[in-house]
């Protein structure tokens, strides 16, 4: 899976989860829960979707490297390798 997809994954989720938020205008190196009305449960689900549909665990240890979408994406990159 290429960077790309792997930023697709993450905006879909997302727009589930924050149906109502306009994903075009996010910002990569900023803060989602700056830019979106993102409360922790809102992180949380962000999490238990990316476990559901694609099988990837994050431990609550690693949830800060889960911050912007860049830093997102530079993380589960490589755990869609696997």
């Amino acid at each position: 899976m290429t960077t790309q997809d792997v930023k697709q994954v993450v905006i879909d989720i997302i727009a589930d989860i924050a149906p109502d938020e306009d994903l075009s205008v996010i910002k990569e190196d900023v803060s989602l829960r700056e830019q979106l009305d993102l409360d922790s449960m809102d992180f949380l689900d962000i999490v238990m979707e990316l476990r559901k549909r694609h099988r990837v665990e994050v431990p609550a240890d690693d949830y800060p490297r889960l911050a912007t979408l860049a830093s997102c994406v530079e993380y589960l990159t490589p755990k869609f390798i696997q």
